[in-house]
Order: C-alpha cells, then structure tokens, then sequence
C-alpha cells in the first residue's frame, strides 16, 4: 500500500451513542484479549493474593464470561450472525456492569468497553429478547409504585423522624433514593442529621420516585430517559441549586447516565449533583463539620462503583474514526480517575481515634460488592458470591468493620457475612461520620 493509500483511509462517523451497537464495533473487535480487564496490574498489588478485577469472570472462569469473551459476542451480534437464546442472555446480564474492565483496557487500548456492555443491553431490548425475568419485576414496581421494591408510595418518607429538621424550600435538595427510604433508612436519618448538624438547610423532593438505575443498566432506555426528564424536571421545578444523594447508584444515574440518555454533558443539568462524600470533605474542611467523638475500631474502605470508576462527569462526542482508530475531533476518554477516592480517605482520616487499614484493592481497582445494575435480582448467587470474595479481603486486613458509601454494597455485605456467619460490622459512610459527631 502506497503512503498516500494508507492515509486515506475511508472515515467512518461515530458517537458515544449506547442506543446503536455500531458506535462500538471497532471497540467490539480491537480487544486482543490480553485479560487487562480481569487481572489488577502487578504495579498496583502486593501479592498474589486479590489479584481479580473482575467479579463475572471471576465466578465463572469461561472466557465469555469476561469482557473479552463479551467483545467476540458483541461483533457477532453486531454483525447479525448471533441469534438471542436464554444462554446468550445469561452472559449478557450476568455482569454487575462495574467498570472494572474498563477502566483496565483504558490503560492499555482506550476501548469503549463499559459502553458497549451497555449498548449490547440495549440492543437485547429493541430486539424484545431482554430484560431477564427479574428485571421486568423491578421495572413494573417502578412504573406502578415508583421505587425498585414495589413497596406503598405513601411510605416513602418515613424515614423522617422528630429529630431530623427538613426546610420546605432551600437551595440543597437531598435525593434519598429507593434504598434509603424503604430497606436503608439508618443511611437517610444519619445524612439528614449530618446535613443538619453542619448548618445545611436541605429540602427533600416533594415526590420522589425511583431514579431508574436498574431500568437503565438493564437496557430499557426509553423507559429510563422518561424517568430522568421527569426526575430532573422536579428537581428544576423545586428550585434547587444543588442535588444531594448518599447513594452511589443514585449519583451515578444523576451525573452520568441522564446527561448520557439526553445527550449532554454533565455541566447542562442546570444544578450540581454531589454526593455526602463530596460534602462532607468540603464541610470537614471549612469547619461546618467537626469529627470530635473518639471510634476505637479497626477498619477498612469499600470503594462503590458508582462514586469511584463510573463517576466521571459525562460529555457527549460525536466525530470520525479514521486510520488506525484515530478520532477526530479529539476525545478525552473517561478513565475512572475522577471518582471521590481521595475525597472518602478524607474524611475517613479525620475522624479520631479509629485504625483506617486499606485492603490490597482499592479505587479503581477495587473489587465489585456484585449487588448492583441488576444483578443481585436476576443472579442472586452471582451478588453473593462477590461479596464473600471482597469479605475475604477485609478479614485479611483484619478489619472489625467495612465501610462504603452506597446502599447496595451494605445490603449485599450485610447478607453474605449473614450466611458466612462472620462478625464484621458493615456501616455505611454517612452512619461512621455521625458517630464522631457530637449532636
């Protein structure tokens, strides 16, 4: 081939789009199965030992279980040579969709690999082969009962107790989420008065629903985008300048994925989403917080998903792909770099009196808690069996209690130190910081 030939290379016009598979397959057929996605590079381990990356191919070692596996299926897929069977649908969606594997091959061949996963969901949607049995459950209660769990509407609030003061208007709105308002309420009560105690007046939703996390993970995205220009609507409406949550998947959903749906960028929202991590640093730092009360425990930090490697603000990019896979314009890949780490560390530190011990995974690399993104409702034992794998990790650092900031990780925890018959505490962020304070 002449140098004038190979430069000439016919472009082909792509997007970040998830809603059609094509915008990935040369994403889909790039990946050189060198296993970055499953295995936590040697720089960043001590050992041996918790050397996985990723929770799927970790449960189940057949290549197709790993996102290298998934790359091959996606192009058959793309290519119309798969036809969808249950087996091929368990591959798809037995996968709590935690950025591991993509924040892996990003420091190696910048594929779009967590969007592909997403657009392969999908694409199994339009097709009406998905979503799993469990799913559609989940997206009925939502639809009927605006939450995940099906639970009364009318109980969405009775989290609120007398001693927990809420403004009917101000500029800070506190999203509780799904989970916090009907399984979690401890995490709800303990952000409010942490809110409170620093000074913050805060506003709830007058009626809040579901912010659609596991509608959207599952691939039912128009269901998805009418649930968050609703969502965002009320939040308009309501005036606020600020949308607080103290849920992981809720953070995630607000900050990356409606911008994602609608197609723009974070920064169009017209407020600012922040979690309690990202607060609470702030509000250690100024002095409105002050961590006093002495907690005498050994522990450790679970870094959610959503508040670490899949919290990069979103920007939409549209473009050519040309010789070589170069793109024009430029894009700035999202790595995973900017999620709340050092942030949590923080405020972690300051409180007195604890012994912090940092497990052989941590930030980008942790390992998934395997409860989120629909998993633990259509593979439970996949939910479970991760868990247990990251509970190894805190017995090994001889932590007496885990710490994370989402949830979902503290459900999912909660039952597999339950079935292990271990004696670690599992507390939530927002509940650690409230027990070094003095109200």
């Amino acid at each position: 081939m002449r140098k004038e030939e190979m430069f000439d290379t016919p472009k082909k016009k792509v997007s970040l789009d998830v809603t059609n598979l094509d915008n990935f397959a040369y994403d889909m057929s790039r990946c050189i199965k060198c296993k970055g996605c499953y295995w936590v590079e040697h720089t960043y381990m001590p050992g041996i030992n918790f050397s996985v990356r990723c929770p799927s191919n970790l449960w189940n070692d057949f290549d197709t279980y790993g996102a290298f596996g998934k790359m091959r299926i996606g192009v058959a897929i793309q290519e119309g040579r798969f036809k969808w069977t249950d087996k091929l649908l368990e591959i798809i969606y037995a996968d709590p969709l935690c950025g591991a594997c993509d924040v892996g091959c990003k420091r190696n061949l910048d594929l779009e690999i967590e969007l592909t996963l997403e657009a392969l969901r999908i694409k199994a949607v339009k097709d009406g082969a998905g979503p799993m049995p469990a799913h559609k459950k989940v997206a009925k209660n939502i639809t009927t009962k605006h939450n995940h769990f099906g639970s009364a509407h009318e109980s969405r609030k009775k989290w609120v107790t007398t001693d927990i003061k809420v403004a009917n208007k101000a500029d800070v709105l506190y999203f509780v989420g799904c989970s916090s308002s009907y399984i979690n309420q401890d995490i709800a009560r303990a952000t409010a008065k942490i809110l409170n105690v620093s000074g913050t007046d805060f506003m709830t939703m007058q009626d809040e629903w579901c912010c659609g996390n596991t509608i959207y993970s599952v691939g039912m995205i128009e269901e998805a985008k009418e649930l968050a220009k609703r969502n965002i609507e009320a939040v308009k409406a309501s005036g606020a300048k600020v949308l607080l949550t103290s849920c992981a998947e809720c953070y995630r959903m607000w900050k990356v994925d409606y911008p994602k749906m609608l197609n723009i960028a974070t920064t169009d929202l017209g407020f600012k989403v922040v979690h309690l991590i990202e607060f609470a640093d702030e509000a250690i730092k100024n002095g409105s917080l002050k961590p006093k009360k002495p907690v005498d425990v050994r522990f450790t930090y679970h870094d959610a998903c959503s508040v670490s490697r899949l919290c990069d603000p979103w920007t939409p990019w549209n473009g050519e792909r040309g010789w070589m896979g170069m793109v024009s314009p430029p894009l700035k890949r999202r790595r995973g770099q900017q999620g709340l780490y050092f942030q949590a560390r923080n405020i972690l530190n300051a409180i007195p009196g604890t012994k912090f011990v940092e497990m052989p995974r941590i930030r980008e690399n942790a390992l998934c808690c395997g409860a989120g993104r629909g998993t633990k409702e259509a593979f439970p034992e996949l939910a479970s069996f991760s868990a247990k794998q990251r509970i190894e990790e805190v017995k090994y650092v001889s932590a007496e209690v885990l710490v994370s900031a989402c949830p979902w990780c503290k459900t999912n925890f909660n039952q597999a130190i339950k079935e292990n018959g271990d004696s670690i505490k599992v507390m939530d962020i927002s509940e650690f910081i409230l027990s070094s304070l003095e109200l």
